[in-house]
């Protein structure tokens, strides 16, 4: 369960009053996702989702990822919209943390990809980025190249305990993205974390995206090979065409993805292996071991990125 700060009924009871949605009934820490304390909320007048934002999370971009979501859901796009107080701010401080109340959204993330998942979560993903083109705030991407080798020294003495020779290997990959990385595709808002666990289904269709604490300004087709490696490998390591053809193919139909953004797309997605290998590696090994929280394998994302290293096409993805 991601809770790392307990808040107190009488701390909930004072926060509350700065809101316009009633007194709370009941509160439950949410068994989903590694950055924040997640929790939903009841009130005397309905669900919402309560976020008291950790380290990781920088409150100086806070009104990046709020405001984006206000955006978004003006523009049609079905994500969490965050509660304004009676003062209009949506950024408050719960039990000492930064905290913000979003609405609830209904439905289920699929834990078994299936095929039709993948048109769907291209198509949305497409919309997302159409929605975004006209946000006003601007958030560099941290976690893209040039943040991966400080994110890797503060690990590195670990990597072999992980897996042998992984030092070795993933020196070599940041080495080859630093002087290979494209430049110049086309650019805006990207989710940067679209993650099935991230995406709602309700009787089988789209219902909603959350989850925008990584949202920022980077490559529109980075997203994309993001969401190659988060929906189109099998639980057994192996890459399924047959999804990377419906994921790519419902994102054409609403934004074509350039010749250029085409050819990269192997490079891309092996860059995004890369990027959660060591996320993943940095969470392996400093998540407190009283955290109410699950680790994820890092050697996950070194299966992947081996794939993307090996593809010379798009033809490797089914196109």
């Amino acid at each position: 369960m991601a809770v790392y700060t307990e808040v107190g009924d009488a701390e909930l009871e004072a926060f509350l009053v700065d809101y316009d949605i009633g007194e709370a009934e009941a509160l439950k820490g949410v068994a989903e996702g590694v950055e924040n304390s997640n929790y939903l909320l009841t009130t005397t007048k309905g669900q919402y989702f309560l976020t008291l934002y950790e380290k990781r999370v920088d409150p100086k971009d806070l009104p990046f990822f709020l405001g984006l979501m206000d955006h978004l859901a003006a523009r049609g796009i079905t994500c969490p919209r965050p509660i304004h107080g009676r003062d209009g701010n949506a950024i408050r401080s719960l039990a000492g943390k930064p905290a913000a109340v979003t609405t609830f959204l209904h439905g289920l993330w699929p834990r078994r990809i299936g095929v039709h998942h993948c048109g769907p979560i291209g198509e949305a993903m497409a919309r997302l980025h159409l929605a975004g083109r006209d946000f006003a705030i601007k958030r560099p991407n941290a976690l893209s190249v040039q943040g991966w080798r400080p994110l890797f020294d503060g690990v590195r003495a670990h990597a072999d305990d992980v897996a042998r020779g992984l030092a070795r290997e993933v020196d070599a990959e940041i080495d080859f993205f630093e002087a290979n990385w494209p430049q110049g595709l086309p650019g805006g808002v990207i989710h940067a974390d679209l993650f099935p666990d991230n995406v709602f289904f309700l009787h089988e269709k789209l219902s909603g995206l959350i989850d925008f604490y990584f949202a920022c300004n980077d490559a529109l087709a980075y997203d994309v090979a993001i969401c190659l490696n988060a929906w189109c490998f099998e639980p057994d390591r192996s890459f399924n065409a047959t999804k990377a053809r419906a994921l790519l193919q419902g994102y054409d139909k609403v934004r074509p993805l350039t010749a250029e953004e085409r050819r990269v797309l192997p490079l891309l997605a092996r860059g995004a292996a890369l990027r959660f290998l060591l996320t993943r590696l940095y969470d392996w090994v400093h998540t407190p071991t009283d955290a109410l929280v699950k680790r994820k394998d890092p050697l996950e994302y070194l299966a992947y990125l081996r794939f993307h290293r090996r593809a010379e096409s798009l033809a490797d993805y089914g196109l």
